[in-house]
């Protein structure tokens, strides 16, 4: 499209072809660069609950997460935050959390 400007002396018309083809390919690569994310996203929560489903002692309920509202996320953020804090302190972590098992 860019050589052909100077056959259509550069006028209005030209411009505004090459504006709009230039907007609807950017708007067309946005649209395919999500639609990847998306799936590769999909695939690695897929991952992860797999692992969580085969590691002994994993919480599962933390499966779904991405199905949570905002409010429960931030209370599990919380949650591990204070985890990490008491990890870092040399507490242990899992300290009237839940059992342990023998």
């Amino acid at each position: 499209m860019g050589p052909s400007g100077p056959v259509f002396g550069f006028n209005d018309t030209w411009q505004l072809v090459i504006n709009t083809s230039t907007t609807i390919i950017t708007f067309l690569m946005v649209f395919i660069i999500q639609n990847s994310q998306n799936r590769d996203t999909a695939a690695l929560h897929i991952k992860l609950d797999e692992l969580l489903s085969k590691v002994e002692g994993a919480r599962e309920e933390l499966m779904d997460l991405e199905e949570l509202d905002e409010g429960k996320l931030e209370s599990i953020r919380e949650d591990f935050e204070k985890r990490a804090e008491q990890a870092r302190s040399g507490k242990d972590p899992d300290e009237g959390q839940r059992p342990r098992s023998a």
